[in-house]
């Protein structure tokens, strides 16, 4: 039913067009009747004619009822669609004449807007053409027919001429109408096949019978016709009768004209048709059996034999599938097919645009970047003029310091030159040096001798030292001795003094040896002095062999002996032992001393 509706809305909105609107686009209270006169007006007349054409009872109380007048706006403020569709489409039953609904509609847009000049089809011609238009223009109003289904329609219509299709001539009709417009009104497409632009060379009559031919199968849904021999059920004489094949019905009229109706072959899912043999002298025969009755056929030769059984057999497998008429099902496709061309070629325009944008931004980018390269190119050529300069500059500057730099060698040629003679002023020196260096190592092996000397005096020293601390050791103790004995009887004071005489004279004679020993130490320590003396000259020549090898730029480094103690002075001079050694002897001196006690 949704369908159905949509096809009536279009017939209707071309009879609904045609009614005198006012400005708004509304229907006034003018066009549903005439106030003065009585008559009804164009709407009222519209509503009436399709309430009978639909078989749909008409009401003129709920017309004016809903477009009564109120207060708060002009007449026909619910408009004229809402009331179309709720009392007039929603009780279409479908039990209605399709060819005279269309007639009706076409009276009443038709004198309006069909073109005054002369066309090549007749007034009947190009209301089927309108219908057609209605059949094949897009869902959308106001109402066109696309370039796609233009070219349907002329394809059919040469066909139905038995001409040859001008694909190139409608290419370029094409392109100059894409260029101007999306598709052609009805109007505009009865102009084009009424021009004859497409049909040339064909009289009237063959183009009346071309669009004849495809309104009936486009709107009257006719899939084949023809005459053929039909056997009768009763008398069984074959009869010629004019058949009309539709999708569920097989209707036979007396001729091609369709007044006197003979009968129909109502057609279903369980219907089947089969070829006959030849018999009773009747040749080409096919049987199409039904539900409850069967009927021969005879076509006229075997081409139109298995013409009609092929679409009889398509009839019967499309009513089992449940689908509609070829014809239809093509058109769906068609749409489907523009719509989902125009869905992918808005798809391709919305990238087309995304791409536009992101091509814009990368121009703006570009243009940024073109900007920052003059900029850049700008401040290049600045820093190359800089840099010309710059280097003008350098080369001025290298010039002269290539001149100072001449100077310059020639002053390092003149000092390599001096330098060559201090350097062989510098062998020279060297040579010398190492002859001081022999010398200073044989200075060196002196002083070591001295030293040397110097430990065996030491030593010697050391000796002495202890000879007169056991010398001194004996004498105190003999000097105890002495007093002990002055304590003494005077027998024994006798004998002491006999023994102090002979101790007095051994004391005498450890005097004189004492005195030995001092001269020895004497002796000893004019060795000493000599042996200082020594050494210090030694000193000098090292410290004299230092300071010249240090005038000489340092090319050797001296070995200078090692820091001395300091010496211990005793009675008799420097003592040759250390303050260690001497502390040691103190402690074996009062050992020996306690000792003897």
């Amino acid at each position: 039913m949704v369908g159905l509706k949509e096809e009536l809305l279009k017939s209707i909105w071309h009879a609904f067009t045609a009614l005198d609107l006012d400005r708004s686009g509304k229907v006034s209270k003018s066009q549903l009747k005439a106030s003065e006169a009585g008559r009804p007006g164009p709407a009222w007349v519209l509503s009436h004619n399709l309430c009978t054409v639909l078989n749909v009872p008409h009401d003129p109380v709920a017309l004016e009822e809903h477009f009564r007048d109120d207060d708060e706006g002009p007449v026909s403020n619910q408009g004229y669609m809402p009331y179309l569709n709720k009392f007039i489409l929603e009780k279409v039953q479908g039990n209605f004449d399709k060819v005279e609904f269309n007639r009706m509609c076409w009276t009443l847009c038709a004198k309006k807007n069909l073109s005054k000049s002369p066309l090549l089809i007749s007034d009947e011609d190009a209301f089927k053409v309108w219908v057609i238009f209605n059949f094949l223009s897009e869902d959308k109003y106001p109402l066109i027919i696309v370039p796609e289904e233009i070219e349907y329609l002329l394809k059919k219509l040469t066909e139905a001429m038995g001409a040859g299709w001008q694909q190139e001539q409608f290419d370029h009709y094409k392109i100059a109408l894409n260029t101007s417009r999306e598709g052609l009104s009805a109007w505009d497409l009865i102009d084009l096949i009424g021009s004859g632009q497409f049909s040339k060379g064909m009289d009237r009559q063959t183009v009346s019978m071309a669009i004849n031919e495809v309104f009936n199968e486009l709107i009257l849904d006719v899939l084949k016709q023809g005459y053929m021999l039909k056997k009768g059920h009763k008398r069984k004489n074959w009869t010629e009768r004019w058949f009309v094949l539709k999708p569920n019905i097989i209707s036979y009229y007396v001729s091609e004209d369709l007044k006197d109706k003979k009968g129909d072959i109502i057609l279903d899912g369980n219907c089947c048709v089969e070829a006959l043999p030849d018999k009773d002298g009747k040749k080409c025969l096919f049987l199409i059996k039904c539900h409850d009755k069967s009927f021969e056929i005879s076509a006229s030769d075997k081409k139109k034999k298995q013409e009609w059984i092929q679409a009889i057999q398509t009839t019967v497998s499309l009513l089992k599938a449940g689908s509609p008429p070829p014809h239809k099902e093509a058109r769906q496709k068609r749409k489907e097919l523009r719509q989902k061309l125009l869905a992918e070629q808005e798809e391709l325009e919305r990238q087309m645009k995304a791409l536009q944008t992101a091509n814009e931004n990368k121009q703006r980018e570009l243009e940024t970047v073109r900007k920052q390269l003059e900029a850049a190119a700008a401040r290049a050529a600045e820093e190359e003029k800089k840099r010309l300069q710059t280097q003008v500059e350098l080369q001025d500057r290298f010039s002269l310091e290539l001149e100072r730099e001449k100077m310059v060698r020639q002053k390092m040629e003149e000092q390599v030159a001096q330098k060559s003679s201090e350097l062989e002023q510098y062998l020279q020196r060297v040579r010398e040096l190492e002859e001081m260096y022999k010398q200073l190592q044989e200075a060196l092996e002196d002083e070591k001798q001295a030293r040397q000397d110097e430990e065996t005096v030491r030593k010697l020293q050391a000796r002495l030292l202890e000879e007169e601390s056991a010398k001194r050791a004996e004498l105190e103790k003999w000097h105890l001795e002495q007093q002990q004995t002055i304590q003494m009887t005077e027998a024994e004071k006798q004998e002491l003094e006999n023994q102090r005489m002979i101790k007095e004279q051994a004391l005498q004679v450890a005097m004189q040896q004492l005195e030995q020993l001092e001269l020895e130490r004497k002796e000893a320590l004019e060795q000493y002095e000599e042996v200082k003396k020594k050494l210090e000259m030694a000193a000098n020549n090292t410290k004299s062999w230092k300071d010249k090898v240090a005038h000489h730029e340092g090319l050797i480094r001296l070995i200078e002996p090692g820091s001395k103690n300091p010496h211990l002075i005793t009675n008799w001079g420097p003592a040759a032992f250390t303050e260690a050694e001497l502390e040691q002897r103190q402690k074996n001196w009062k050992g020996k001393k306690a000792t003897s006690e």
